[in-house]
This record gives structure tokens, sequence and C-alpha cells, in this order.
């Protein structure tokens, strides 16, 4: 009787557990020879994998850093029903101002100055949110 069907009274319904008592082949030192080459195959094909989408992060990816003094737009989301910096809807900009990068306060975050109209939002941002301004900021008509 099978330890399963003594322990429970009923087969077990796993494949693990099919088999009665004295059935089951002893594993010889080939078949371990094999699981192992298995192993070495699949972990270099996650190997190759792995290097394959680090080098298309890595292109796609660039650190981003502004000097005292640059100008930046700054990234508003769009939500539903959510104004933000006096507009709302489906047409809003992606990016709204050019505002001057004030100084680093820590790894990614960048204090800006902020316009007195403007009082009511937190001056410090995620660089992930900022995007440098290219041209000449004097040149920038405000709508």
């Amino acid at each position: 009787m099978a330890p399963f069907k003594a322990l429970y009274d009923r087969r077990c319904k796993y494949l693990v557990g099919w088999f009665e008592v004295g059935e089951s082949s002893i594993l010889g030192p080939e078949i371990i020879h094999e699981s192992l080459e298995k192993v070495r195959v699949i972990r270099n094909r996650l190997a190759t994998a792995y290097s394959q989408q680090k080098s298309y992060t890595d292109n796609r990816k660039w650190p981003l850093e502004f000097d005292v003094g640059d100008h930046v737009y700054f990234n508003i989301s769009p939500m539903k029903g959510v104004m933000r910096f006096g507009r709302k809807g489906k047409l809003i900009p992606r990016y709204v101002g050019s505002y001057e990068f004030l100084q680093r306060m820590r790894g990614v975050d960048y204090k800006l100055a902020m316009p007195a109209e403007q009082a009511s939002v937190h001056p410090v941002f995620h660089v992930s949110m900022l995007k440098k301004c290219l041209g000449d900021p004097a040149l920038i008509l405000h709508v």
C-alpha cells in the first residue's frame, strides 16, 4: 500500500504520489548529470536574455542632471477632472512653464523658482518630472 493511501485512505491526486511501494526507480548518476546539464543550459539562456534586456534599457536611459540657472519644464500629468496650474481639460499641455533651477536638494530632487501666482505648488520636484528647456527662455511666449 502507498504511504499516502495508508495515511488518508485514498490515492494521491497528484502525479508525484501515483506509484505503489517499490515501483519508483532508483536514480542513477546519468540522470543526475542530465539534470545538471539542463540546469546549466537554462542558466546560460537566462543570462543571455538578461544581458539583452539590460542593453535595451541602457540604450534608452540616460542620466539627467541640471546646472544652477538652467531652465526646465515641469511635467503635469493629465488627470480627469483635476485642475493643475490653472489648466483643465483634454488638451492641456504635457509640460508647463520655463522655471529656473535653483538648487539640488538631494540626489534626484530639484528646487525650482516658482512664480508668485503658483505659491500653492511645492517647489521641490523629482528629476523624472522635469525636462530641460533647450531654447532661450526669453523667447518663450506665455499664453
